[in-house]
């Protein structure tokens, strides 16, 4: 998948200064620690499915059939597991549409993503409307994409009308040994901006001078995903199967507001 970045304007950097959340001066409105040895499916939903197609109205032919059993608690951790049966890929998603949603605030995941090309776990966000407007009409918040095929990498990125699919305003923030260990991934969002930082230190500021329906689809209520896909137009094409399973964890999610 192509990214294209956006100019940041000196208005953009300006505004990025004020645009920051302290979590301190913030209420903690909604946490999900992933304790027990069961998902809470008051907050979530298991997406079942072959990816995408199914579940969101678009394609990014992935490889994957999302399953239940594929996403466990376990140890304090939503472990998410990738794995090739046969001549067949399995993973797990999962989402807090129609349960939890969230206009502005300050979003917290803490989390481990697994090595191996092919793979692509992601931690994001939808808008509520999508079933009335669509995608990318909805909006769309990628809070943190790995793909395997890109070691050491991360990227942030926005999707909506003005600028989706292959040409989504994007960061791409190196992020050495990523795989190593857990990470702590945020974004401080609010009726002006979004700003995407990655273990405290800001990576991406978007702040379009338009805040309109095409550049600033931000201004609604949202939920979030988990999930883990294989390959793919970003994830892939090659996959290599040699991996399997890999296993991708979620510590925490928290917003504050």
């Amino acid at each position: 998948m192509i990214r294209k970045h956006l100019k940041i304007t000196l208005f953009t950097l300006i505004l990025a200064s004020f645009s920051g959340f302290s979590q301190e001066a913030k209420k903690l409105v909604w946490e999900e620690n992933f304790e027990g040895n069961a998902l809470n499916t008051k907050n979530w939903n298991y997406e079942i499915g072959d990816g995408c197609p199914n579940l969101c109205g678009f394609g990014n032919n992935e490889r994957q059939f999302y399953k239940k059993e594929n996403t466990i608690v376990e140890d304090g951790n939503m472990v998410i597991k990738a794995e090739k049966v046969g001549g067949a890929y399995y993973s797990g998603k999962i989402s807090t549409k129609d349960k939890r949603e969230f206009k502005y605030g300050t979003f917290v995941i803490r989390a481990k993503v697994p090595s191996g090309k092919g793979i692509w776990p992601a931690i994001w966000m939808l808008g509520t409307k999508i079933d009335k407007v669509g995608w990318p009409a909805c909006g769309e918040i990628d809070i943190m994409e790995f793909v395997g095929r890109q070691p050491d990498t991360v990227h942030t990125s926005l999707h909506s009308p003005s600028h989706y699919g292959a040409t989504a305003s994007t960061q791409v923030t190196p992020v050495k040994n990523i795989t190593d260990a857990f990470h702590v991934f945020q974004i401080d969002w609010d009726e002006n901006a979004i700003v995407f930082s990655i273990d405290d230190q800001k990576v991406f500021t978007y702040a379009p001078d338009e805040k309109d329906d095409k550049n600033y689809p931000f201004r609604h209520p949202f939920y979030f995903l988990l999930n883990m896909a294989v390959g793919g137009n970003f994830g892939g094409p090659e996959v290599d199967d040699s991996i399997f399973p890999r296993t991708y964890y979620i510590d925490y999610v928290k917003v504050y507001q």
